[in-house]
């Protein structure tokens, strides 16, 4: 059997028909298929009719039970990794209104304990202060207001002490004038604030630090399985767990550069010294 990379139609429901039809043509029930794997028949019917994604460990099992050949195995396991990889692109997004995305970030943070925030130019919603959010949403088209009031009622779950919440920001996040100096000053202020928060913790990585990978973009990893990066024309949302692991491997990376407690918040303070000196 051989499938053409079009054939695969980059979809889940693609990849439960594919993994049907070969567990067929392999002359197995679904039954046997699953003593094979050491899965549940359930989660074999499951992943067979399309109501639960296979993972790229799931696919690697069922591909070895079928004997699958190795140029099969490759294109199947391309199809495996798109499929729990979703686009979310900002048009559609402003088309369904920005509230209502606010409603399903707001639902990811009340399902997740532990939280990590990369952020390299610019700050989140979470962190930023009613003037900030304002600017950040200039390019936005329609009413922004009940986003704005939408982002800062989101902020609320920062202080909920069963979450934990890591913030790595670079140093051009801090010093980006998304805002005039006064507000910047501000917004500043709240981090510093924010940082003392026990379940918070925010790292700085100054400008001087010689890192030999550069930040490409923001990115956000829920507990460790769900990972959104994002680009300027929408978000990728990364479910596979080995996708979340490297994600998590390069959060971790950049963490090791970043300073945190006093020495952030000092760090803050200098910056608010000179965006007031300017004024």
């Amino acid at each position: 059997m051989t499938l053409e990379p079009e054939q695969l139609g980059r979809s889940k429901a693609d990849l439960a028909e594919t993994l049907r039809d070969l567990r067929k043509r392999a002359g197995l029930t679904g039954d046997r298929l699953a003593k094979r794997c050491a899965m549940s028949q359930s989660k074999i019917s499951k992943i067979e009719t399309g109501k639960t994604t296979a993972s790229l460990v799931d696919v690697e099992r069922i591909l070895r039970a079928v004997e699958a050949p190795p140029e099969l195995v490759s294109e199947v396991m391309a199809l495996a990794r798109m499929a729990n990889t979703e686009w979310q692109d900002k048009r559609s997004s402003w088309r369904r209104g920005l509230e209502k995305r606010q409603a399903e970030l707001a639902a990811l943070e009340s399902e997740s304990t532990e939280m990590r925030y990369f952020l390299p130019s610019i700050l989140t919603g979470l962190l930023a202060t009613p003037e900030y959010v304002r600017a950040s949403l200039t390019h936005s088209p329609g009413d922004k207001s009940k986003t704005v009031s939408r982002k800062l009622e989101r902020q609320a779950v920062l202080y909920d002490s069963s979450k934990r919440f890591t913030f790595l920001l670079t140093e051009q996040a801090v010093r980006w004038p998304v805002i005039p100096a006064s507000g910047m000053a501000v917004q500043l202020d709240r981090l510093a604030a924010l940082s003392r928060l026990p379940n918070i913790e925010i790292g700085v990585i100054p400008g001087e630090v010689t890192i030999p990978r550069g930040p490409l973009n923001t990115f956000t990893i829920y507990d460790d399985r769900l990972a959104t990066a994002e680009t300027f024309t929408g978000r990728i949302v990364f479910q596979d767990g080995r996708d979340v692991a490297q994600y998590r491997e390069v959060f971790d990376m950049y963490a090791g550069f970043a300073i945190y407690g006093d020495d952030a918040r000092d760090y803050l303070a200098t910056r608010v010294q000179s965006l007031l000196q300017d004024l």
